[in-house]
C-alpha cells in the first residue's frame, strides 16, 4: 500500500497558488490513474484504488498547511501505514521553480506543513516530493499564495508531469531509484 500526499489550503482563493502545488500535483496524478479524490474522511478529500496489484491512497488535507499532520495521522492510524508507505509533495521556497526533489527523510525546511506532519506523526522518516516555487523578494505569505505568471507556469506544467511520473517511479520502484531518475531542474526550451 502506497499513500501519496498533496498538502495545501482549501477553497477557491487558495487554488493554482504556489503553497498548493502540492494539491495540484495530486489533481493530475487523480486522472492519470482514475482515482477520484472526493471521498470527505481523515480531514481531507481522498481516494484509493488498486494499481498494479497494489492499494494507493491520494490524499489532499483539508486542515490548512499549518494543520496537515492531523489528516495524515489520522490516514495513517486508519490504514496502519508504514512510514515507508508514505510521500508527501509539498512547495519549497528554497529551490527555483522548476526544480523537482525527491528525499527519503529530512527535516521540514522550515515548511510549516511539513512540520505539523513530523510532529503529529513523531518522526521525519518519510519520503517527500519538493517542488520549487523560488524564493520572493517581498514578503514570503503573499509569496507563496500567489498564482504563477504565465511564463512560470509553463514551467510548472512541465514540473507537474515530471512530478507525476517520479510519483509512480515511487510507487513501483521506491524512493533511491526514483532520487537517482528524477531529481532534476525542469525549464522551457528558447530556441
Amino acid at each position: 500500500m502506497k499513500c501519496i500526499i498533496g498538502l495545501g489550503n482549501p477553497g477557491l482563493r487558495y487554488q493554482e497558488t504556489r503553497h498548493n502545488i502540492g494539491f495540484m500535483v495530486i489533481e493530475k496524478l487523480s486522472q492519470k490513474l482514475d482515482i477520484p479524490v472526493k471521498g470527505a474522511k481523515f480531514h481531507g478529500l481522498y481516494g484509493e484504488r488498486v494499481y498494479k496489484g497494489e492499494k494507493i491512497i491520494l490524499l489532499q488535507p483539508l486542515t490548512y498547511m499549518n494543520n496537515s499532520g492531523r489528516s495524515v495521522a489520522e490516514l495513517m492510524r486508519f490504514y496502519k501505514l508504514e512510514l515507508e508507505d508514505l510521500l508527501v509533495i509539498y512547495d519549497d521556497l528554497d529551490l527555483e521553480i522548476g526544480q523537482v526533489r525527491f528525499r527519503e527523510k529530512g527535516s521540514s525546511g522550515g515548511h510549516n506543513g511539513m512540520k505539523s506532519i513530523i510532529e503529529f506523526l513523531g518522526s521525519n522518516e518519510f519520503s517527500r516530493l519538493r517542488l520549487g516555487i523560488g524564493r520572493p523578494v517581498y514578503n514570503q505569505i503573499d509569496y507563496v499564495l500567489s498564482k504563477f505568471s504565465a511564463s512560470e507556469r509553463k514551467v510548472i506544467d512541465l514540473v507537474l508531469d515530471h512530478a507525476v511520473a517520479g510519483t509512480l517511479s515511487f510507487i513501483d520502484q521506491g524512493i533511491s531509484r526514483t532520487m537517482s531518475q528524477f531529481n532534476k531542474t525542469l525549464q522551457i526550451e528558447t530556441t
